[in-house]
């Protein structure tokens, strides 16, 4: 969709028929949504729009994705101000791959880390990943942002996750 340009009409429909399911329901929606989308003022736009209309903000979830990197942190910012005065929630996807930094968890605000799966899937046995995953979460507990740790594959990577 991104190389075919019609990755920003396809962040528009899905954010519509987000609402549009969820307009009617109890239950909360998370969204992946990109800095790219973010920056895009049609997309936002209408992402905004659509929220307000379906009145949803205090049951969606939007997961920015880490491994993009956030350059244009002022308008991503200012993105999240918004959703975040309807209630919504944030989460960074991909935490600890690409570009993170741990400043701009503190400017954008986040309500939840995920820890990057492949970070998750080495913690038994790599002691550089484990020592990033315990830095990753003694930072969020300081912070009051929860952490969610992506692709726990069995009760020994669960167990040391939850330890």
């Amino acid at each position: 969709a991104q190389k075919g340009r019609f990755y920003a009409e396809l962040t528009r429909r899905v954010s519509e028929l987000i609402c549009k399911e969820f307009k009617h329901r109890k239950e909360s929606v998370t969204f992946n949504i990109s800095a790219s989308d973010i920056l895009n003022p049609a997309t936002a736009s209408a992402i905004l729009k659509n929220i307000r209309d379906a009145n949803i903000g205090d049951r969606i979830i939007f997961e920015i994705l880490e491994s993009e990197g956030v350059e244009n942190i002022a308008e991503v910012s200012d993105f999240i101000i918004e959703v975040k005065k309807m209630g919504a929630k944030i989460a960074v996807d991909d935490f600890g791959t690409g570009y993170s930094n741990f400043e701009n968890i503190l400017k954008l605000n986040v309500d939840f880390l995920k820890i990057d799966g492949s970070l998750i899937r080495q913690i038994n046995d790599n002691k550089n990943a484990r020592a990033i995953v315990e830095t990753i979460v003694s930072f969020a507990k300081k912070l009051n942002i929860a952490v969610v740790a992506e692709f726990v594959s069995g009760a020994d990577i669960f167990e040391t996750v939850k330890e």
